[in-house]
């Protein structure tokens, strides 16, 4: 049977009560926040009819307006003496949150056959978006892309052999979603997967961080620590950044793949470590080797399988299959009025390069439904360049200007904003960055 919420501002006459509920619809009533709230957390409701019966009270007014914003997934039917349309707030919650709405008196023959079509709204619509779903995502990871399709085979292949993995790509690609996708469907799954950034820490911290140490092993080391190849034992260890390993660490490292054993500092007992290792680096380990700044033969025990993780720019059908996703997300964490992106929007991420990838798309979609105040996502919201929006050319400056901040942004997000390694990058001395960063108004908070 279906089920029904009615949330009402006072008695709903029991004879409209009776026709519902003789059309095949389970009634479920409230007629303030507590109790409306507590029938939502214990039931899956399709439709609400939002019952005004005076719009004098604006506390009871607003109670109701609340709980209908705050399950925008719902199909609302919303029932309000007929003055009631002229309000500014009702108009508003009726044109952006409601299927429909009657006035009073109600014709109960209407509102059935409104509360029917609005059931099969909801049920079409959660048919179509599991569908939609089926087809976009696996991995816990979205796209239909010819490259991520690549990257989905790749990940299938690395469940089924336990080997280590080496996820190549750009920052913000997704590297650690993929060797957690791996660790997840493997045979290791049960046991715990332990991340650790090899650029976070200096090499004499990532020494007892990784291979633990004893009490006593140095100054400070008041108890034994169980390092992370250890606490791993069973699963798998992703090491984000590999290339930025010490030399030290790299043979520290490759002693351990070969012998599959640890000694902690301090400690001459070999421990025995069943692990299975995923590194990641958005560097060019093979260039990294050539400069003899990656030893070649860690680099083929890392890299017996290889996968790729794609930019956004190599997966442009995607982009807009992620910010409706990233919207659908977001929305349901917040009060937004918001339905979806603008035409003028769609067309403003389909053209920007998306330097930041996918981290990038998520943090400015995160950003417009925060900044939204119409009913759709404009391109302001977004706070990306509308260059070729409307007009449809671009002066030569123009296009310098935006190749120059592009090129920035990319390489500061590239070295994690490491300023001298981002302006040797560009050929530029740090005082001419910082001047250009200050010309493109490029921060790290809003990048």
């Amino acid at each position: 049977m279906r089920k029904l919420l009615i949330l009402s501002t006072g008695a709903v006459d029991d004879a409209l009560l009776q026709k519902i509920g003789s059309a095949d619809w389970e009634i479920y009533s409230a007629q303030e926040s507590g109790s409306a709230r507590l029938l939502m957390t214990e039931h899956n409701f399709e439709v609400g009819l939002a019952v005004l019966l005076s719009c004098e009270s604006e506390r009871a007014v607003q109670w109701l307006v609340d709980l209908v914003m705050a399950r925008r997934k719902m199909q609302w039917v919303m029932v309000l003496p007929r003055p009631g349309v002229d309000r500014k707030l009702l108009s508003n919650i009726i044109t952006e949150h409601c299927y429909d709405y009657h006035t009073l008196p109600v014709d109960p023959q209407r509102l059935l056959a409104t509360l029917g079509h609005a059931y099969g709204m909801a049920v079409l619509t959660e048919n179509t978006l599991r569908q939609q779903r089926e087809i976009e995502s696996q991995y816990g990871m979205i796209g239909n892309s010819p490259v991520m399709q690549t990257l989905f085979r790749g990940i299938q292949k690395a469940a089924e052999v336990d080997v280590p993995i080496l996820i190549t790509g750009e920052s913000g690609t997704g590297k650690e979603r993929t060797a957690r996708a791996i660790h997840e469907h493997s045979g290791r799954a049960a046991a715990p997967m332990v991340s650790m950034n090899c650029a976070a820490l200096p090499t004499n911290l990532l020494q007892s961080e990784l291979f633990g140490h004893e009490k006593g092993a140095f100054s400070g080391a008041s108890d034994r620590h169980i390092g992370l190849i250890e606490s791993a034992d069973g699963g798998t260890l992703f090491l984000d950044e590999i290339s930025d390993l010490s030399p030290e660490m790299q043979g520290n490292l490759l002693r351990f793949l070969e012998e599959k054993k640890i000694r902690r500092l301090g400690g001459t007992k070999p421990i025995p470590a069943n692990v299975r290792v995923i590194a990641a680096t958005h560097g060019n380990l093979e260039q990294a080797v050539r400069e003899g700044r990656f030893r070649e033969d860690l680099y083929y025990r890392v890299n017996v399988l290889h996968l790729r993780t794609p930019p956004l720019r190599d997966r442009k059908n995607d982009v807009e299959l992620l910010a409706r996703h990233f919207f659908s997300r977001f929305a349901a964490e917040t009060r937004t009025s918001a339905k979806g992106f603008s035409r003028d929007a769609l067309e403003v991420i389909s053209r920007h390069e998306w330097p930041g990838n996918v981290r990038e798309l998520m943090n400015r979609v995160r950003r417009a439904v925060l900044l939204c105040e119409g009913p759709y996502i404009a391109p302001d919201d977004l706070e990306l360049e509308r260059r070729t929006v409307g007009r449809g050319f671009v002066t030569l400056d123009e296009a310098r200007m935006a190749a120059d901040r592009d090129a920035i942004q990319a390489t500061l997000l590239r070295t994690r904003f490491n300023i001298a390694r981002a302006a040797q990058e560009l050929g530029v001395s740090r005082m001419t960055l910082y001047r250009l960063m200050e010309k493109y108004d490029i921060r790290r908070d809003n990048t």
